[in-house]
Parts: C-alpha cells; sequence; structure tokens
C-alpha cells in the first residue's frame, strides 16, 4: 500500500526561547551541531520509506516560506498552512483528507517535526512494522517508548503483553503524567510505555474514527476537501478550519476507539523538550558541561552554555543554563527550565512583544 506522511510543524517550541521564536521556532533551528535542522532531520530520516512527493507539512501559514526554504524538494502544494491553531485532531483530520483526495486509500504516518532518533534504520525498521499493522482492517498503531526512568513528563500507554499483531501490542488505555510514584509502578510492570505521539493508519481508518468520534469536526473536513483544488479552496479552509474546537489526537480519538496497537520503540528516541535535552544529544566535556560559541568556564559543571561572539564567561557555576541572543540572555538552574514559558508570560504581561 503507498506509504504516505505527514509531519507536524506548527509548535511555537516556547521552552526553548530566547532561541526559538515566534518567526523562528525550535523545528526549524539546528540543535544538533551539525547545520541541519530538526525538520530537515525529520524527513531525512523517512526518505527510505516515503518519497519526498508523498510528504505533508501540517504548519503555521506564517511558517510557509521557511518550510519552503528548508525543504526545496518538497511540492508546494504539500505545505498545509493551517489559518489557526486548533491542536492535533484537525490538523491531522486535514493532512488525511489530502493525502485521502489524492490516493483515495493509503498508509499514513504522523510524526512530529521536533523529535531527535539516534538509530533510523531501527526506526525505519520500526515503521515498516507499524505499517503492516496498520494495513489490517482498521487498526490504529503508535509508536511507545520504552522507558528507562519513572519520568513524570510523558503520558503513558498501557499495553497487553499477552494480545499480539505481528510486534505490537494491544493497547489497554492511555494514561495521562503520573506523579512519581506511579510512574515507579508503571515503570516496574514493564507494562507500560511512554507516549510518542507518533501514529501510522490508513486514511481511511482515522477517517472513520474521526467521523464516529468528532462528527462536527469530520463533517467540515468533508467540505474542506470537497473545496480542495477549487478557487474556494483557501475559503472553505479559512472558515471551516476556525469552526473546529481545539482537541487533540489523543483524547479526541485514540482514548475512545478500538483496534488500538503499539510498537515499543528502542531507537534512541528524544522529544527534545526543553534546554536540557541539549545535554542529552551534544557531547559533554569532561566537567559534563555543554559550550558553543565563545565561552570560557572556571569550576563550572554540568551546565549548558549556547553563545555566539560575545565572550561568555563562566565561574563557579553548577548544574546552569544560560543561553545568550542577539537581544535577550536566558540563564536558569536547570531544575527549573521546564518553566521558561513562563518568562514569555511575563513578556506578553508586559507587552514586550519584540522578544517573543
Amino acid at each position: 500500500m503507498k506509504k504516505t506522511a505527514l509531519i507536524m510543524a506548527g509548535g511555537r517550541g516556547e521552552r526553548f526561547w530566547p532561541e526559538s521564536r515566534m518567526d523562528m521556532p525550535k523545528q526549524f533551528l539546528s540543535l544538533t551541531g551539525d547545520g541541519r535542522t530538526m525538520i530537515q532531520l525529520t524527513v531525512e530520516r523517512i526518505k527510505s520509506l516515503v518519497d519526498i512527493e508523498d510528504i505533508y507539512i501540517a504548519t503555521n501559514e506564517s511558517y510557509m516560506e521557511l518550510v519552503k526554504r528548508q525543504l526545496p524538494g518538497l511540492p508546494e502544494e504539500n505545505i498545509l498552512c493551517e489559518p489557526v491553531g486548533r491542536n492535533t485532531a484537525p490538523c491531522i483530520g486535514l493532512g488525511a483528507e489530502h493525502i485521502a483526495r489524492k490516493y483515495g486509500d493509503a498508509l499514513m504516518l504522523v510524526l512530529p517535526s521536533d523529535h531527535l532518533i539516534k538509530y533510523n534504520a531501527i526506526f525505519c525498521q520500526t515503521l515498516e512494522d507499524a505499517c503492516a499493522v496498520a494495513e489490517q482492517g482498521g487498526n490504529l498503531v503508535t509508536l511507545g517508548i520504552t522507558p528507562d526512568n519513572p519520568d513524570t513528563g510523558y503520558g503513558y500507554i498501557k499495553f497487553n503483553p499477552e494480545q499480539i499483531v505481528g510486534r505490537a501490542y494491544a493497547v489497554e488505555r492511555f494514561v495521562e503524567k503520573p506523579d512519581l510514584e506511579t510512574a515507579k509502578g508503571y515503570l516496574a510492570s514493564h507494562e507500560y510505555l511512554w507516549n510518542s505521539g507518533m501514529f501510522i493508519w490508513k486514511t481511511s481508518s482515522i477517517l472513520e474514527n474521526l467521523r464516529a468520534f468528532l462528527p462536527d469536526m469530520y463533517e467540515g473536513l468533508e467540505r474542506i476537501r470537497a473545496a480542495i483544488g477549487t478557487p474556494e479552496q483557501q475559503a472553505a479552509l479559512e472558515r471551516e478550519f476556525r469552526g473546529f474546537k481545539s482537541v487533540s489526537i489523543d483524547y479526541g480519538v485514540m482514548e475512545k476507539a478500538k483496534d488500538i496497537y503499539c510498537l515499543a520503540g528502542n531507537f534512541g528516541w528524544d522529544d527534545v523538550g526543553s534546554w536540557l535535552a541539549v545535554g542529552r544529544i551534544r557531547k559533554t566535556n569532561e566537567f559534563g558541561n555543554v559550550v558553543n560559541g565563545n565561552v570560557v568556564t572556571i569550576d563550572t559543571k554540568n551546565s549548558i552554555i549556547q553563545g555566539k561572539d560575545k565572550l561568555i564567561a563562566a565561574v563557579g557555576l553548577r548544574d546552569i543554563v544560560i543561553v545568550d541572543t542577539d537581544d535577550a540572555i536566558l540563564i536558569c538552574e536547570k531544575d527549573s527550565a521546564g518553566d521558561i514559558k513562563k518568562v514569555l508570560e511575563n513578556l506578553r504581561i508586559c507587552n514586550k512583544y519584540q522578544y517573543l
């Protein structure tokens, strides 16, 4: 069956401020030190499975030129510009309608644009195995990540190790981000995976589930589909999409649907959720520091220091994040990296929009 992909690239990456900004969010930045941006890496890693003309990018309409510039081989009509953010269910539905209109029915890989994968060959084989399960009936398939610690920052997937199709386990339920003690229990049971937000299904399967569980949204998506390729396409998109409720695919479909399966991913996954990820994906020096730019450190350990031409001298620091850009400097403890979004909230309150 034809393989296609929808890459979701509409997020703002606020926890990577001040590098990530409204006009240049995280997915369009290079965080690995090799010059390739996150969205470029996402496209490259699936090129053995999906032809470039069958890859669709769902993004904010203000990022269209960024996508065109960073992915020059991508057909322009494959850039699906959402007029307003409405979470993942409408985004995925829009992609499914475009793909279904072109191919009738096809396999659809749904991938975030801002994840990193260490072992691409294993990742692609896992996707191949997932496609084999998704081709059967109306199966919805997701990739879970084998947890190596009781992380409270992820949602979890409870699977049934006794019910197997191919290399996939039947999903019993999706659970929200747990507290630490609950997460420890999940880890000890060996029956839970981290929810990666990656999905594989036929367009017919996901559209049927949208029809069943989000009927108003489905009807609006069908009206958009009917207008694709006509002079009314943009007007229909604007009218219908703005009327959609903001709902995630997990809440809107996956928590309610039947025939859900998951594969355990062991391919070196990182969701790159905050500056702490830089310490995982880049090489540290002998003091546990990750430094980039014109940096001098004295008695500084386990810190992330990101600069440019301006000299940054760090003395006697432990577990600190420093990020210097042309117009802003971030300094925070590693333990507080998840609170960087609060800085942006404060900037909005103070009408300092030039720093967002």
